[in-house]
């Protein structure tokens, strides 16, 4: 496949968690789109993890946009500078107060990759121990929640983990979890 080519470009929006920007840009075939409009979004981490005692480790926390709670992976953004590990590292620490000396790559995934130009890097992390607190921002609220891989499972299956990324995180570790004892709550 071909890239389309640029034409023009303009922010009409710059933020610090978000930057929107309209092109304009020809397709291969010739044909131009005056207004495709880019949603620029930092990269960030997600971490599957699991306890010494073999829990998943998630949280629960309000979602604004769709107005519930949801119950998730720890994830958080990569600071400038910082590479993807260190990201997770850190926030696992500070959403869950947890650490692992044991971490696995489990793949970069793309959000929206039609409107949205940020990756997602995420990780499996095992033998994680409680180790500290919390250590959120003020606009974070969040209660760790552990279960069982068969309850983890069952509540990705029933939708109550509504975040996509998070989903494809759980479905890139499901051979790593699959060959972990099935420990129920």
């Amino acid at each position: 496949m071909k890239a389309w080519t640029t034409l023009a470009q303009k922010y009409i929006l710059r933020r610090p968690w978000i930057n929107v920007r309209v092109d304009k840009v020809q397709l291969p075939n010739g044909t131009e789109i005056d207004e495709f409009y880019v949603l620029e979004y930092p990269d960030w981490v997600c971490i599957v993890c699991l306890s010494e005692e073999e829990e998943a480790v998630l949280v629960r926390q309000y979602r604004h946009g769709v107005g519930e709670a949801s119950l998730e992976l720890p994830a958080g953004v990569i600071d400038e500078g910082e590479m993807p590990l260190a990201a997770a590292q850190r926030e696992l620490l500070e959403e869950t107060g947890y650490v692992s000396g044991d971490w696995l790559f489990l793949g970069r995934v793309a959000q929206d990759p039609h409107r949205q130009n940020n990756f997602v890097y995420c990780f499996a992390a095992k033998n994680a121990k409680k180790v500290a607190e919390q250590n959120l921002d003020a606009q974070e609220e969040m209660q760790v929640i552990r279960m069982g891989i068969s309850m983890l499972k069952e509540k990705a299956r029933g939708g109550a983990i509504l975040h996509g990324i998070h989903l494809a995180a759980l479905l890139l570790a499901k051979e790593w979890l699959e060959n972990k004892k099935t420990r129920d709550e």
